[in-house]
């Protein structure tokens, strides 16, 4: 693809990258087979190829309005695409471009600026999301319906390790994961724990950034990086093997971390050093004795695999061999590729879109009848249970039980 950036972006490092992502894209089209918004709508505007050309035209500094901004919102940075693209395109590193360009250009509603405000102040902030969990639980009879659905049920957290083992791994808790799920950080100490490795979790880490990235603060998001960062580093020169994440979108950004940061002179080095050590815990598992555990009861599961796993991380297979090797059996689900419609704020920002994704996968996932639907990701976990009475829970509480 031939291009010809204006003077605002050209000689600036985000123009070089997003030169060098537009030229390699050949136009082949094969992206929009794959993309959940392309295939839904059926606009060549919400598909990948679409909004690729969207965003040259912007760099170009050709005019752009607001149904520009919209598609571009529409994307659901699965990454699906990439996973499909024979060219190698990193669309996911030119939308983050393309967006903030856009922003910069194109006003925005009231109402629409309004709530990304609101998200990029609540959301990334773990004591601000618990009291207001905490509320929404106390007083959920005075809430509307589509509200309550919202708020997930309590569950057992039980007792962290008191080992201390050789080996030490660190896990990030996150931002909403810790009030929503408290329970799967506490299963995957414990079943680290039986494996030989002490799990430290670290109080003083926060949200990863992606919230904030997703919702084009880029500021904030790098600031999330570097208070990470500084409060991991005393443990990584204690000599930490690994750092562990148990939400695949936190997963996919840390492993990002690198990138993020490969401008800023104080953190590129430290930034690059957090992405190498970072690891699914499904990268964790398959490289121990996970055969110790075996499965034992008789309910029916089902895997949905998250797009940030499968996509972002591109790890395929390594949840199913685990679970199937400890004796579970997994039917395929049809479509496990596409996304189930949770994607961070999305389903927030485009609830429309986000419900009839939603309605798609549990229509397939519902074809198997399964007891328990297993997913890595805490924004999956929650968007599937909304709607369905099928417990949805971390995949590693398997091995817990």
């Amino acid at each position: 693809m031939q291009t010809q950036l204006a003077d605002f972006i050209k000689d600036t490092e985000d123009g070089k990258l997003a030169d060098e992502i537009l030229r390699s894209c050949v136009h082949c089209g094969f992206c929009n087979a794959t993309c959940p918004t392309y295939l839904l709508l059926g606009n060549e505007n919400d598909g990948p190829r679409g909004r690729i050309y969207l965003i040259k035209q912007l760099l170009e500094g050709k005019e752009a309005g607001v149904k520009t901004l919209q598609h571009l919102d529409r994307c659901l940075t699965c990454r699906n695409c990439e996973t499909t693209c024979p060219s190698g395109v990193k669309y996911e590193k030119l939308l983050d471009i393309g967006k903030r360009i856009a922003e910069e250009i194109i006003p925005r509603e009231v109402s629409d600026a309004k709530i990304r405000k609101r998200l990029r102040n609540f959301l990334p902030y773990t004591g601000r999301f618990k009291t207001a969990l905490k509320m929404g639980r106390a007083f959920k009879f005075l809430l509307p319906k589509s509200t309550t659905q919202k708020i997930p049920k309590k569950h057992k957290i039980g007792e962290w390790p008191k080992n201390v083992h050789t080996r030490k791994m660190l896990v990030l808790a996150g931002c909403v994961q810790p009030a929503l799920s408290p329970q799967t950080n506490a299963a995957t100490a414990r079943v680290l724990d039986r494996l030989g490795i002490t799990l430290i979790q670290e109080s003083k880490a926060g949200c990863c950034g992606a919230v904030s990235q997703h919702l084009t603060d880029s500021d904030s998001a790098k600031d999330f990086m570097r208070n990470n960062i500084d409060v991991w580093w005393p443990h990584i020169e204690a000599g930490v093997e690994a750092i562990v994440m148990t939400a695949s979108g936190c997963g996919s950004m840390v492993k990002d971390y690198g990138h993020h940061l490969r401008n800023d002179p104080d953190y590129a080095e430290k930034a690059a050093k957090i992405s190498a050590l970072c690891k699914d815990i499904s990268e964790i598992i398959i490289e121990e004795r996970y055969q110790i555990f075996t499965r034992n009861d008789r309910e029916a599961i089902t895997w949905h695999p998250p797009c940030t796993l499968q996509h972002g991380q591109k790890i395929t297979g390594v949840v199913e061999k685990i679970l199937t090797d400890i004796g579970y059996e997994l039917k395929p689900i049809a479509d496990s590729h596409l996304c189930c419609g949770s994607a961070g704020t999305y389903s927030i920002l485009q609830p429309k879109i986000a419900d009839q994704l939603r309605e798609q996968k549990l229509q397939s996932i519902n074809q198997q009848n399964p007891d328990v639907i297993v997913t890595a990701n805490i924004g999956c976990q929650t968007h599937l249970q909304e709607k369905t009475e099928t417990r949805v829970q971390h995949w590693v509480q398997l091995l817990d039980q």
